[in-house]
């Protein structure tokens, strides 16, 4: 009977030592996402004030150290339609969705609209159905533009001591201090705007169902 393999132990399994206890650590570097996902969400309903605040700040400075808002290849995003196959949306889509949403859920919204300028972009040139599967992504983006700009803010409650959800847009990332280079905010913003009327544009010459009306109409309204 031959031996069974020994399976190799991950690296990221060890422990890492010098910044957190070392049992915690390597419950950390152990556990599952999803145990560590409801053990955050315990901990910032139930913990001291602070604890959300501090948590977002930890959140923004690790995007912005792991280049989380790098500039996707806009042609990697989508297969386009040919005679024989509808365009459909590419793996890479997914992952710029997501860190477009780490983005903005951390606060750091203007960095997220610079991501989806470029989805919006890559969808010009593209036809859909209007009841198709290429409908329903393009719903969700348009989705995501509007929460990128009128963010969902966890606020903890004193009173209750349960997270709560109120209105925050990009517009309170300035009020909250947190962007030092408005020159750069304003243009992202400008982009985003330029690339919702071109997709506009294109889709009014083929007919087709504007998928970004959600976006259209908050940018129309928002000035800064």
């Amino acid at each position: 009977m031959p031996a069974p393999d020994i399976l190799a132990r991950p690296l990221d399994s060890r422990p890492a030592l010098g910044h957190v206890n070392l049992m915690i650590d390597t419950f950390i570097a152990n556990a599952s996402v999803e145990d560590l996902r409801s053990i955050m969400r315990n901990l910032l309903a139930t913990g001291p004030p602070g604890l959300c605040p501090a948590f977002t700040n930890a959140a923004r400075s690790r995007l912005r150290q792991t280049g989380a808002k790098s500039i996707p290849n806009p042609y990697n995003l989508f297969q386009r339609q040919t005679r024989d196959c509808d365009a459909a949306p590419l793996p890479q889509l997914y992952d710029t969705l997501t860190r477009a949403r780490s983005l903005y859920g951390a606060g750091l919204g203007f960095s997220s609209l610079t991501l989806l300028s470029q989805v919006v972009r890559a969808t010009i040139g593209l036809r859909w159905e209007e009841d198709g599967d290429m409908a329903d992504i393009l719903a969700v983006i348009d989705a995501d533009i509007g929460q990128a700009i009128q963010a969902g803010l966890h606020i903890f409650d004193n009173n209750t001591r349960s997270l709560s959800t109120a209105s925050q847009s990009s517009k309170e990332e300035i009020e909250g201090a947190r962007v030092s280079d408005f020159s750069s905010a304003r243009e992202a913003a400008q982009d985003l705007r330029r690339a919702v009327n071109e997709s506009l544009a294109d889709v009014k010459l083929w007919g087709g169902d504007f998928p970004y009306e959600r976006a259209l109409a908050s940018l129309q309204c928002w000035k800064f």
